[in-house]
């Protein structure tokens, strides 16, 4: 009897290591080199994966000068949306272009309970209590924390929660937000709620991640309609690379990845559905 016992608590402590390291399990497979970039201010390299079966495309971009080489373009503020490649030619002398912000529509009227107003107060803007295009501020909704991608002169920085005085006293050129619980890691820490539905549903994504190496992002653009959760992107993103932070962009329809080849003068697109969207994210020499 004493034996069994033993054996029993011998496999338990040997089990439950196992049992504890199984959620930060990921598989990643067929990773190619799909194109790649190169000048002297600017760098891509566009991979094919699978993780957990799923497409993916991995993106990696290093940028001479950040602050002046990423740029935003917005749809008509309050107005109407604009399909992805319509913004996206407006991005002069990209060589990347990625969807942006979440929005509110008409057809997507729900907001955060913590915004002031009505849906349509909000319609056909951004998600994020702060909106920043090209160094002026659209919205700054006072009382209701900052949880978005602002574009400051050293490059991209993530917030998750900050005061809006805060945010803007670093005088941001641009910001970039979806909900508040997009903020999924922080110098190389998970900060996701993991029991957040969004979190846990799957889906067609786009996730941007700052690296460590100086002025050098990564995009996760997961496309197949079985798609990713952020959970299971976040164990794959902090699993394979050093990360400062990690932030969900809009997703789903929206998501889409425009590249020019070198030598070439005109965007094409790699993956998208056409989606009308808010804003983008473009990458420049």
């Amino acid at each position: 009897m004493k034996n069994r016992l033993l054996a029993l608590l011998i496999l338990a402590c040997v089990c439950l290591p196992a049992l504890a390291g199984a959620e930060d399990a990921y598989t990643v497979t067929k990773r190619e080199m799909l194109t790649r970039y190169d000048s002297p201010t600017l760098t891509y390299r566009i991979e094919t994966a699978k993780v957990n079966g799923t497409s993916c495309y991995l993106t990696t971009v290093w940028l001479q000068d950040p602050a002046r080489q990423i740029k935003k373009v917005i749809s008509p503020w309050h107005q109407s949306l604009a399909k992805a490649e319509d913004l996206a030619k407006k991005v002069s002398g990209a060589a990347l272009v990625i969807n942006g912000s979440g929005y509110v529509s008409p057809r997507y009227p729900e907001i955060p309970d913590i915004y002031p107003g009505e849906s349509a107060d909000y319609y056909y803007t951004p998600l994020g209590s702060i909106t920043v295009v090209d160094g002026e501020v659209y919205r700054d909704l006072r009382g209701v924390p900052f949880y978005g991608l602002t574009l400051e002169e050293d490059g991209l920085h993530m917030y998750a929660g900050a005061d809006n005085a805060d945010v803007l006293e670093k005088k941001p050129i641009q910001t970039w937000s979806f909900y508040e619980g997009c903020p999924m890691a922080e110098n190389g820490v998970d900060i996701l709620d993991h029991d957040w539905a969004f979190a846990n549903r799957r889906a067609i994504r786009t996730i941007l991640c700052k690296l460590t190496e100086e002025n050098t992002y990564l995009i996760l653009t997961a496309t197949s309609r079985h798609g990713l959760t952020l959970v299971e992107a976040n164990q794959f993103l902090l699993g394979e690379f050093d990360t400062e932070w990690i932030y969900d962009l809009d997703g789903g329809p929206s998501t889409a990845l425009f590249r020019r080849l070198q030598g070439k003068k005109t965007l094409k697109l790699i993956y998208g559905a056409g989606q009308k969207i808010v804003d983008v994210m473009g990458f420049v020499e």
